[in-house]
Protein backbone atom coordinates (compact mmCIF):
# COMPACT_ATOMS: atom_id res chain seq x y z
CA UNK A 1 0.00 0.00 0.00
CA UNK A 2 1.13 3.64 -0.77
CA UNK A 3 -0.17 7.23 -0.35
CA UNK A 4 -1.22 7.72 -3.32
CA UNK A 5 -3.23 4.20 -3.78
CA UNK A 6 -6.67 5.50 -5.21
CA UNK A 7 -5.36 8.73 -7.00
CA UNK A 8 -5.09 9.53 -10.51
CA UNK A 9 -3.23 12.14 -12.07
CA UNK A 10 -3.57 13.23 -15.37
CA UNK A 11 -1.42 15.39 -17.74
CA UNK A 12 -1.10 17.29 -20.80
CA UNK A 13 2.38 15.95 -22.88
CA UNK A 14 3.10 19.22 -25.12
CA UNK A 15 4.24 22.49 -23.03
CA UNK A 16 3.13 20.58 -19.46
CA UNK A 17 4.82 17.22 -19.34
CA UNK A 18 7.58 18.54 -21.61
CA UNK A 19 8.17 21.89 -23.46
CA UNK A 20 7.81 21.48 -26.95
CA UNK A 21 7.40 24.53 -27.82
CA UNK A 22 10.84 25.63 -29.27
CA UNK A 23 10.59 22.49 -31.53
CA UNK A 24 7.76 23.57 -33.08
CA UNK A 25 9.14 26.60 -33.67
CA UNK A 26 12.36 25.97 -35.01
CA UNK A 27 11.61 22.32 -35.98
CA UNK A 28 14.50 21.41 -33.78
CA UNK A 29 14.30 17.85 -31.44
CA UNK A 30 11.49 17.11 -29.37
CA UNK A 31 13.72 17.79 -25.69
CA UNK A 32 14.39 14.48 -23.48
CA UNK A 33 11.39 14.74 -20.48
CA UNK A 34 12.84 16.87 -17.36
CA UNK A 35 14.68 14.52 -14.63
CA UNK A 36 12.80 16.03 -12.26
CA UNK A 37 9.30 14.62 -13.76
CA UNK A 38 11.30 11.37 -14.42
CA UNK A 39 11.90 10.63 -10.78
CA UNK A 40 8.86 12.48 -9.71
CA UNK A 41 6.62 10.15 -11.18
CA UNK A 42 8.59 7.35 -10.83
CA UNK A 43 7.99 8.14 -7.10
CA UNK A 44 4.12 8.58 -7.32
CA UNK A 45 3.62 5.51 -9.70
CA UNK A 46 5.68 3.83 -6.56
CA UNK A 47 3.40 5.11 -4.13
CA UNK A 48 0.04 3.49 -6.02
CA UNK A 49 -0.76 6.60 -7.81
CA UNK A 50 -1.68 6.35 -11.41
CA UNK A 51 -0.45 8.60 -14.43
CA UNK A 52 -1.95 9.08 -17.52
CA UNK A 53 -1.09 11.46 -20.25
CA UNK A 54 -4.22 13.36 -21.94
CA UNK A 55 -3.06 14.98 -25.04
CA UNK A 56 -4.15 16.20 -28.22
CA UNK A 57 -1.69 14.55 -30.45
CA UNK A 58 -3.09 11.74 -32.61
CA UNK A 59 -2.03 8.49 -31.26
CA UNK A 60 0.53 8.42 -34.13
CA UNK A 61 2.34 11.34 -33.13
CA UNK A 62 2.49 10.44 -29.19
CA UNK A 63 3.77 6.85 -30.05
CA UNK A 64 7.18 7.72 -31.08
CA UNK A 65 7.64 9.35 -27.33
CA UNK A 66 5.22 7.18 -25.32
CA UNK A 67 8.19 4.71 -24.56
CA UNK A 68 10.24 7.64 -22.94
CA UNK A 69 7.15 8.97 -20.57
CA UNK A 70 6.47 6.75 -17.56
CA UNK A 71 3.15 5.95 -17.32
CA UNK A 72 0.99 2.96 -15.59
CA UNK A 73 -2.55 3.82 -16.95
CA UNK A 74 -4.56 4.06 -20.30
CA UNK A 75 -4.19 7.50 -21.70
CA UNK A 76 -6.68 10.12 -23.20
CA UNK A 77 -5.40 10.78 -26.98
CA UNK A 78 -6.85 13.04 -29.95
CA UNK A 79 -8.12 15.59 -27.55
CA UNK A 80 -10.56 13.39 -25.86
CA UNK A 81 -11.58 11.52 -28.56
CA UNK A 82 -10.19 8.15 -27.25
CA UNK A 83 -9.03 6.18 -24.26
CA UNK A 84 -5.83 4.20 -25.84
CA UNK A 85 -4.11 0.96 -23.64
CA UNK A 86 -0.55 1.64 -24.44
CA UNK A 87 0.02 -1.61 -22.26
CA UNK A 88 -2.64 -3.80 -24.09
CA UNK A 89 -2.22 -1.45 -27.60
CA UNK A 90 -5.63 -0.79 -27.90
CA UNK A 91 -8.24 1.35 -27.68
CA UNK A 92 -10.53 0.96 -24.77
CA UNK A 93 -13.07 3.90 -25.98
CA UNK A 94 -13.91 6.15 -28.55
CA UNK A 95 -15.84 9.04 -29.54
CA UNK A 96 -16.21 10.02 -33.53
CA UNK A 97 -17.16 11.72 -35.76
CA UNK A 98 -20.05 11.39 -38.00
CA UNK A 99 -20.62 11.71 -41.97
CA UNK A 100 -22.13 15.18 -41.20
CA UNK A 101 -18.80 16.60 -39.93
CA UNK A 102 -16.63 15.59 -42.75
CA UNK A 103 -19.48 17.79 -45.13
CA UNK A 104 -19.29 20.82 -42.67
CA UNK A 105 -15.58 20.68 -42.24
CA UNK A 106 -15.56 20.73 -45.86
CA UNK A 107 -17.72 23.84 -46.61
CA UNK A 108 -16.07 25.73 -43.78
CA UNK A 109 -12.40 24.83 -46.62
CA UNK A 110 -14.37 26.17 -49.34
CA UNK A 111 -15.61 29.25 -47.83
CA UNK A 112 -11.48 29.54 -45.76
CA UNK A 113 -9.06 28.07 -48.71
CA UNK A 114 -6.14 29.30 -46.82
CA UNK A 115 -6.94 26.69 -43.97
CA UNK A 116 -5.68 23.33 -43.65
CA UNK A 117 -7.32 20.76 -42.36
CA UNK A 118 -5.86 17.60 -40.46
CA UNK A 119 -8.16 14.43 -40.10
CA UNK A 120 -7.41 11.85 -37.48
CA UNK A 121 -8.61 8.44 -38.76
CA UNK A 122 -8.70 5.90 -35.39
CA UNK A 123 -5.98 3.51 -37.51
CA UNK A 124 -3.33 5.74 -36.63
CA UNK A 125 -3.63 7.62 -39.92
CA UNK A 126 -3.43 11.10 -40.35
CA UNK A 127 -4.98 13.08 -43.27
CA UNK A 128 -4.79 16.11 -44.61
CA UNK A 129 -6.70 18.45 -46.92
CA UNK A 130 -5.32 21.81 -48.81
CA UNK A 131 -1.54 21.34 -46.50
CA UNK A 132 -0.48 24.50 -45.70
CA UNK A 133 3.11 25.95 -44.01
CA UNK A 134 1.34 25.14 -40.06
CA UNK A 135 0.35 21.55 -41.27
CA UNK A 136 3.63 20.97 -42.62
CA UNK A 137 5.54 22.84 -40.03
CA UNK A 138 3.30 20.58 -37.10
CA UNK A 139 4.24 17.61 -39.57
CA UNK A 140 8.13 18.12 -38.60
CA UNK A 141 7.89 18.35 -35.55
CA UNK A 142 5.19 15.42 -34.59
CA UNK A 143 6.73 13.26 -37.26
CA UNK A 144 3.60 11.62 -38.07
CA UNK A 145 3.72 11.50 -41.27
CA UNK A 146 0.47 13.56 -43.27
CA UNK A 147 -1.25 11.09 -45.77
CA UNK A 148 -2.66 13.85 -48.18
CA UNK A 149 -6.61 13.60 -49.50
CA UNK A 150 -8.22 15.97 -51.92
CA UNK A 151 -11.27 16.39 -50.20
CA UNK A 152 -12.84 15.78 -46.20
CA UNK A 153 -15.40 13.46 -48.07
CA UNK A 154 -12.66 11.40 -49.36
CA UNK A 155 -11.00 10.66 -46.09
CA UNK A 156 -12.52 7.59 -44.86
CA UNK A 157 -14.20 7.22 -41.59
CA UNK A 158 -14.27 6.69 -38.57
CA UNK A 159 -12.75 9.98 -37.58
CA UNK A 160 -11.81 11.29 -34.13
CA UNK A 161 -11.17 15.05 -34.91
CA UNK A 162 -10.54 17.35 -37.25
CA UNK A 163 -7.47 20.59 -36.75
CA UNK A 164 -8.00 23.36 -38.94
CA UNK A 165 -4.91 24.78 -38.73
CA UNK A 166 -4.49 29.05 -40.23
CA UNK A 167 -3.40 32.19 -38.55
CA UNK A 168 -5.79 32.73 -35.57
CA UNK A 169 -7.48 35.49 -36.72
CA UNK A 170 -8.61 33.00 -39.87
CA UNK A 171 -9.96 30.51 -37.09
CA UNK A 172 -12.10 33.13 -35.45
CA UNK A 173 -13.80 33.24 -38.27
CA UNK A 174 -13.82 29.45 -39.02
CA UNK A 175 -15.59 29.13 -35.25
CA UNK A 176 -18.31 32.23 -36.19
CA UNK A 177 -19.50 30.66 -39.63
CA UNK A 178 -19.66 27.03 -37.84
CA UNK A 179 -22.02 28.92 -35.31
CA UNK A 180 -23.64 30.97 -37.82
CA UNK A 181 -24.80 27.32 -39.59
CA UNK A 182 -26.12 26.33 -36.07
CA UNK A 183 -23.24 23.70 -36.10
CA UNK A 184 -21.21 24.54 -33.31
CA UNK A 185 -23.21 23.18 -30.64
CA UNK A 186 -22.92 19.53 -32.30
CA UNK A 187 -19.12 19.59 -31.32
CA UNK A 188 -16.33 20.96 -29.04
CA UNK A 189 -14.28 23.15 -30.95
CA UNK A 190 -11.56 24.91 -28.62
CA UNK A 191 -8.20 26.36 -29.63
CA UNK A 192 -5.05 24.19 -28.68
CA UNK A 193 -2.69 27.29 -29.25
CA UNK A 194 -3.50 30.13 -31.33
CA UNK A 195 -3.45 28.83 -35.05
CA UNK A 196 -4.62 25.45 -34.18
CA UNK A 197 -8.74 24.32 -33.72
CA UNK A 198 -9.85 21.54 -32.53
CA UNK A 199 -13.11 19.29 -33.49
CA UNK A 200 -14.58 16.46 -31.79
CA UNK A 201 -18.14 15.25 -31.20
CA UNK A 202 -19.93 16.75 -28.36
CA UNK A 203 -18.44 15.39 -25.32
CA UNK A 204 -15.66 14.05 -26.87
CA UNK A 205 -13.40 16.80 -24.37
CA UNK A 206 -10.57 15.73 -22.38
CA UNK A 207 -12.75 16.31 -19.22
CA UNK A 208 -14.90 14.02 -20.11
CA UNK A 209 -12.48 11.58 -21.41
CA UNK A 210 -10.48 11.70 -17.93
CA UNK A 211 -14.13 11.17 -16.35
CA UNK A 212 -14.17 8.15 -18.13
CA UNK A 213 -10.48 6.64 -17.46
CA UNK A 214 -11.34 7.33 -13.67
CA UNK A 215 -14.01 5.42 -13.35
CA UNK A 216 -12.11 2.45 -15.45
CA UNK A 217 -9.84 2.89 -12.82
CA UNK A 218 -12.35 2.84 -10.11
CA UNK A 219 -10.71 6.58 -8.68
CA UNK A 220 -13.30 8.50 -7.06
CA UNK A 221 -12.95 12.37 -9.44
CA UNK A 222 -11.98 13.14 -5.78
CA UNK A 223 -8.76 11.94 -6.05
CA UNK A 224 -8.09 13.15 -9.81
CA UNK A 225 -5.92 15.85 -10.31
CA UNK A 226 -5.02 17.54 -13.97
CA UNK A 227 -2.62 19.39 -15.32
CA UNK A 228 -2.65 21.09 -18.18
CA UNK A 229 -1.65 24.67 -20.44
CA UNK A 230 -4.26 25.65 -23.04
CA UNK A 231 -7.69 26.01 -23.47
CA UNK A 232 -8.21 22.44 -24.36
CA UNK A 233 -7.03 21.37 -21.21
CA UNK A 234 -9.69 23.96 -18.89
CA UNK A 235 -12.23 20.53 -19.15
CA UNK A 236 -10.24 18.41 -17.33
CA UNK A 237 -8.75 20.98 -14.81
CA UNK A 238 -12.05 21.68 -14.05
CA UNK A 239 -13.37 18.05 -13.83
CA UNK A 240 -10.56 17.60 -11.31
CA UNK A 241 -10.45 17.77 -7.70
CA UNK A 242 -7.54 20.39 -8.45
CA UNK A 243 -5.94 21.97 -11.81
CA UNK A 244 -2.21 22.74 -11.69
CA UNK A 245 -1.05 24.83 -14.81
CA UNK A 246 2.77 25.51 -15.76
CA UNK A 247 3.89 28.61 -15.32
CA UNK A 248 4.24 29.24 -19.17
CA UNK A 249 0.39 28.22 -19.56
CA UNK A 250 -1.99 30.50 -21.54
CA UNK A 251 -3.54 33.36 -19.25
CA UNK A 252 -7.09 32.03 -19.43
CA UNK A 253 -5.35 28.55 -18.26
CA UNK A 254 -3.41 30.78 -15.39
CA UNK A 255 -6.38 32.48 -14.33
CA UNK A 256 -9.00 29.86 -14.44
CA UNK A 257 -8.53 29.07 -10.70
CA UNK A 258 -5.77 26.53 -11.01
CA UNK A 259 -2.40 26.32 -9.23
CA UNK A 260 0.15 27.87 -11.12
CA UNK A 261 3.51 25.79 -10.99
CA UNK A 262 6.86 26.22 -12.62
CA UNK A 263 7.23 26.02 -16.02
CA UNK A 264 7.75 22.95 -18.17
CA UNK A 265 11.00 23.38 -18.51
CA UNK A 266 11.85 23.28 -15.24
CA UNK A 267 9.46 20.57 -14.79
CA UNK A 268 5.97 21.44 -13.99
CA UNK A 269 4.68 18.05 -12.33
CA UNK A 270 7.49 17.54 -10.31
CA UNK A 271 6.12 20.29 -8.40
CA UNK A 272 2.50 19.50 -8.33
CA UNK A 273 3.86 15.86 -7.29
CA UNK A 274 5.82 17.64 -4.78
CA UNK A 275 2.18 19.20 -3.65
CA UNK A 276 0.40 16.21 -3.66
CA UNK A 277 2.66 14.49 -1.30
CA UNK A 278 2.30 17.15 1.25
CA UNK A 279 -1.47 16.36 0.81
CA UNK A 280 -1.25 12.73 1.01
CA UNK A 281 0.85 12.93 3.98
Amino acid sequence: MGKFDGVLLASDFDNTLLYTEDALRTGGPVPPLPERNREALAYFMAQGGRFAIATGRALPAFLRHAGDVPMNAPGVVCNGAAIYDFEKGEYLETAMLDEAARQRGQAALDRFPGVAVEAYHIDNIIHVVHPNAISRQHEHMTHAELTEAPSLPEVPLPLGKLLFEADHETLEEVLAFFTAQGWAEDYELIFSVSHLLEMTIKGASKGGMVRRLAARLGISMEHVYCAGDEANDLSMLQAAAGGFAPANASPAVRESGATVVCGAREGAIADVIAILDKKYS
